[in-house]
């Protein structure tokens, strides 16, 4: 069976997602051949450097711009046939990666891809079967498209805004949000406390910089390293090199033990060691923290899909938010302290168990391939 991925790099989490399916898919099923592709990088590098830079700009320097913009793409407006036309434009360009691989099923993880593909079945270009995975937790118009046959969506809460908008039942799925497998493997504590010299039964805190390595990570370091409590902690900076520099000094004169790391392939042993994490609310973030029932301290939502994310975490009892992280230490410090709301964020965290999303998601892909 032949499988084409289509993603974008707009953010880390949309890559990501397509990566952690394929994994699976390909430890399930040795014939199965399965391709990512970065659609927009396939298309025209350069215009991948001006839409994923934009991206990057909008989304940190004039978040209120992008919400502006989250809103108007989120309704029938001119800007929004603007952007189907340049996609009509850009689909014809996938016609001959199609024609060649000769996919059984297309899968999306990007309303950009998601758009070209159904332009292209609407043309009659093409005749293959599209899933579009979702990779946050709230619905918007631009990855709702005619020639979608199957939505996977990450709650339930989300299929019910997806028939509010239109969608039949029939072509929603509420599997989750695809993460790599690791993310739900157990891992004996014990060991990985012992590796970064840390105390078992001490309370751990994880923070994470996310894909932006955003710039005050280093100003919610000092707040909770103030917190007069016995605690532990374990910052991820990511590829920022600059914020690293920062807080090793830091870290060195702290009274808080902390183990401080760049960029790693380990995140998955480091939630699960973890009593909560402090983290922005990024789709597959959230969905990774969620698959090792590690309760999210939000702070510095994007205006827009995460503010949508963080919005459903905190109604489902699994998140609180610290705004902008600047003056975080009495409300970090009170949860740290109130042990039976913690335990209970923990709990709600594990009921809403997704671990066989990608499980799930390669049945109906089957099923879908064969009705074909």
């Amino acid at each position: 069976m032949n499988i084409l991925i289509l993603s974008a790099s707009t953010g880390g989490g949309h890559m990501a997602s397509s990566e952690a399916l394929k994994n699976f898919i390909e430890t399930q099923d040795k014939d199965a051949n399965v391709r990512v592709i970065d659609t927009i990088k396939y298309i025209n590098p350069t215009l991948n450097k001006v839409v994923s830079g934009g991206y990057t700009t909008l989304a940190k320097e004039f978040p209120l711009v992008y919400k502006r913009l989250y809103k108007l793409t989120d309704q029938k407006r001119k800007l929004t046939s603007m952007v189907g036309k340049m996609n009509l434009i850009f689909s014809k360009k996938l016609a001959p990666l199609i024609n060649d691989f000769k996919p059984d099923i297309i899968i999306t993880t990007h309303p950009f891809s998601t758009e070209m593909i159904s332009l292209l079945k609407e043309r009659k270009k093409i005749d293959i079967p599209l899933m579009c995975i979702m990779t946050d937790y709230i619905a918007h118009n631009t990855w709702i498209k005619p020639r979608v046959d199957a939505y996977i969506v990450a709650s339930e809460t989300m299929k019910n805004e997806m028939i509010d908008r239109g969608i039949s039942d029939k072509k929603v799925y509420p599997y989750g949000i695809p993460v790599d497998k690791k993310f739900l493997e157990e891992f004996d504590k014990t060991k990985i406390m012992h590796e970064v010299g840390f105390k078992e039964g001490k309370t751990t805190i994880l923070v994470m910089a996310g894909s932006f390595g955003v710039k005050n990570i280093s100003t919610i370091y000092d707040e909770i390293s103030n917190i007069p409590l016995d605690i532990q902690i374990i910052v991820i900076t990511g590829n920022n090199k600059k914020l690293f520099d920062e807080l090793s000094y830091k870290v060195e004169v702290s009274n808080k033990k902390t183990e401080l790391i760049e960029f790693t392939t380990e995140v998955n042993k480091f939630m699960k060691i973890s009593d909560v994490i402090i983290t922005k609310p990024g789709g597959v973030t959230t969905s990774e923290a969620l698959s090792c029932n590690l309760p999210m301290i939000i702070f510095d939502a994007i205006p827009g899909q995460e503010e949508g994310n963080a919005r459903f975490l905190i109604e489902n009892n699994m998140a609180i938010t610290i705004g902008n992280g600047n003056k975080c230490k009495n409300e970090v410090g009170k949860l740290l302290r109130d042990k039976d709301k913690l335990k209970d964020m923990k709990n709600k965290c594990l009921a809403f168990d997704k671990s066989k999303c990608n499980e799930n998601i390669l049945n109906l892909i089957e099923k879908l391939s064969k009705n074909n």
